[in-house]
């Protein structure tokens, strides 16, 4: 018998059969980027850009949030943040493999540049940080329409040190607006360590100068971040302005398929941060609650798996965009204006 240890999550609000959805949500991402990474080392899809390792911050974070009516801006590796918030595994297999049905962009983007109207998800940039004063613009937007929504944006640390960011940051500070920030800590800018690119030692240091309040936190417990979240949308909604929040995770993989980490990390740091890796650890806290059974993981990782399956059998198969499609959008049409 499993010893029970202490109930964390009912202490703030959440129910058991939240905190296994928040579980469910996590292995759903780690499973979709598992299958990235295996397409692309058989040459079926270009590229991967992973959430691996990070997965316990974006959903914690994200169940914080009304996924029916905030507006999110999520940065490339978000694959927990969007699933929460409405994309679907089959959505994200056809962004992968740049299909016509992709819902981001019809095919015309990398992976991780999420955007999907009816979801509120705000379209993505390749340029790092420009969706930081995106969310600060709606987040405008819905204080002087008065409507009751807050915006959530994510971004690594090392787009903290962007202008987009302090710019963003100070605006919605000086305005008070419904907003978070939420800074992704993974300590490494593609291979750039933390300690190279910060001189304070945390990014939530920062948040005085934009007179927020800043607040880290361990990115590998959703637990907590959902805590710290919740709080900052509380404040948020009571028109009393945006929060800086940074949680402190790890990646896991390479930057992208395209990168190789054993360039600058060495297997000691790797194999550190793979005995942190929270699928790992928040499912031993599940088991302990009683929450979570050997029959019930099984069935779970089962489930999802055939979802993965099913969503990359029709995703392969499904069209590519026609190549004057390439146009769209780009150009005006029969003589009319963009």
């Amino acid at each position: 018998m499993v010893k029970k240890v202490e109930n964390r999550h009912e202490a703030i609000g959440l129910t058991n059969e939240d905190v296994l959805k928040m579980y469910e949500t996590m292995l759903l991402a780690r499973r979709i980027d598992e299958r990235m990474w295996l397409l692309n080392r058989a040459g079926k899809i270009p590229f991967v850009i992973s959430c691996q390792g990070q997965e316990a911050a974006q959903v914690g974070a994200a169940f914080a949030l009304d996924n029916k009516k905030d507006y999110i801006a999520p940065y490339y590796r978000d694959m927990g943040v969007v699933l929460h918030f409405g994309m679907t595994t089959k959505e994200l297999m056809l962004s992968a493999f740049a299909k016509a049905e992709d819902p981001n962009s019809g095919g015309r983007q990398m992976p991780g540049h999420f955007g999907q109207k009816k979801n509120r998800i705000l379209t993505g940039s390749s340029p790092v940080t420009t969706q930081v004063p995106h969310a600060v613009g709606v987040a405008l937007a819905g204080k002087m329409q008065k409507k009751n929504f807050i915006t959530f944006v994510t971004l690594g640390e090392g787009s903290s040190n962007q202008g987009d960011f302090h710019e963003g940051a100070n605006f919605a500070g000086v305005h008070k607006l419904p907003v978070i920030i939420m800074v992704e800590n993974n300590k490494y800018a593609i291979s750039v360590p933390v300690e190279k690119q910060l001189a304070c030692k945390n990014v939530s240091d920062r948040a005085i100068g934009y007179g927020m309040p800043g607040v880290t936190v361990d990115g590998k417990d959703p637990i907590e971040v959902y805590k710290v979240v919740k709080e900052a949308a509380d404040r948020a909604r009571n028109g009393e302005g945006p929060s800086l929040i940074e949680t402190v995770t790890y990646r896991l993989t390479a930057h992208s398929s395209d990168d190789d980490d054993r360039q600058y990390r060495t297997a000691e740091d790797l194999a550190e941060g793979r005995a942190t890796d929270p699928i790992i650890t928040f499912a031993k806290y599940l088991h302990e609650q009683g929450i979570l059974t050997d029959a019930l993981e099984t069935e779970i990782n089962e489930r999802i798996m055939t979802e993965v399956n099913e969503a990359t059998d029709y995703a392969e198969q499904a069209p590519y965009a026609a190549p004057e499609d390439a146009l769209k959008f780009v150009y005006a049409e029969d003589g009319g204006s963009i």
